[in-house]
């Protein structure tokens, strides 16, 4: 997500965003937009993002800045993809334009956050959501042939926001357990959006094969001990689940260039991804009701940095800082 802003004698002369992946990076469109290109040699150029120096889907952003003799480059944060990392800046300093860095960059990182974390970590966005009662539990005690429908715990404001989240990330996960005893669909029903990459974990595939999640209506990955055969819209990927699990879903996720993750169930996995520190961000809606007992809410020892009012329903938000 990058913005450029080109000023010159304190007014905005050209602006421009990347669109779209593969098509014209932001410093493109923002030069493109100045309709006299001789003010370009007077102007100052402001990015939230370090100006590139490779060839990829398109040019050098940083080649173009310096054709146009753009004397003066505001940039907020170091691209660290290994392709820029600092390549950008010091193509435009050799070219003889003043690059200042570092300007609001803790903003700037946030709004990239994804894209940060998938090239310093090498793994996804990871964002933990669940709902809970007041007093702890995120579901009934049920039987393990799955006939109790789960607890319905948020409000439908809360269900549409969760939705709209889903359709801004890459991939949701959940576990055996929710899988079966839910059924859930982990798709954008209530938002106008793309449905996630769906995600489940099954040991020796045991969700019935008329569940939602086997029903090939979009994109699914099956993580499982058990061979079987891929097909269109459902993909199975093979684990050594004598080993360590979340390392390999992880590496898998980053080969195909997934930058989000929402991690939805249950408790099991969530607190796995917990205690292994493998999260960035969590989303925890708390609704009025009690039920005195039931499947405990997942722990995170931890003051939230964010609460908000969802009609009723509260919404913490806690971040990783480790």
């Amino acid at each position: 997500m990058v913005g450029c802003v080109i000023v010159l004698d304190g007014k905005v002369i050209g602006e421009g965003y990347h669109e779209q992946y593969g098509k014209a990076h932001a410093e493109v469109n923002a030069i493109n937009s100045v309709s006299d290109k001789a003010l370009l040699k007077k102007a100052t150029l402001y990015v939230n993002l370090e100006p590139c120096s490779h060839f990829g889907k398109t040019p050098p952003c940083a080649d173009l800045i310096i054709e146009h003799k753009i004397p003066y480059v505001v940039i907020g944060s170091v691209d660290t993809y290994a392709e820029v990392s600092g390549r950008g800046m010091e193509k435009l300093a050799k070219a003889g334009i003043d690059v200042r860095t570092g300007v609001l960059e803790e903003e700037c990182r946030e709004l990239n956050k994804r894209f940060f974390t998938y090239h310093e970590k090498k793994r996804p966005y990871i964002i933990l959501k669940w709902a809970q009662t007041s007093d702890g539990f995120i579901d009934i005690i049920r039987n393990e042939e799955g006939v109790e429908k789960p607890l319905r715990i948020s409000n439908n404001a809360s269900v549409h926001l969760s939705h709209t989240w889903r359709s801004l990330e890459q991939a949701i996960i959940v576990g055996k357990r929710t899988a079966i005893f839910d059924n859930p669909q982990l798709t954008v029903r209530t938002v106008t959006g793309k449905n996630p990459l769906r995600i489940a974990i099954d040991r020796n595939l045991t969700i019935p094969k008329n569940y939602f999640l086997l029903d090939k209506s979009t994109p699914t990955l099956i993580f499982t001990s058990a061979d079987a055969a891929s097909e269109p819209n459902l993909e199975y990927k093979r684990l050594n689940f004598d080993d360590e699990l979340l390392p390999q879903i992880l590496e898998t996720l980053h080969e195909k260039k997934i930058q989000s993750l929402i991690v939805e169930g249950g408790t099991k996995l969530i607190n796995s991804f917990v205690h292994n520190g493998l999260w960035d961000e969590a989303r925890v809606f708390i609704s009025a009701q009690s039920i005195e007992d039931g499947v405990n809410a997942p722990g995170l020892n931890l003051r939230p940095a964010e609460k908000h009012d969802v009609e009723g329903d509260q919404l913490l938000i806690f971040r990783n800082q480790a």
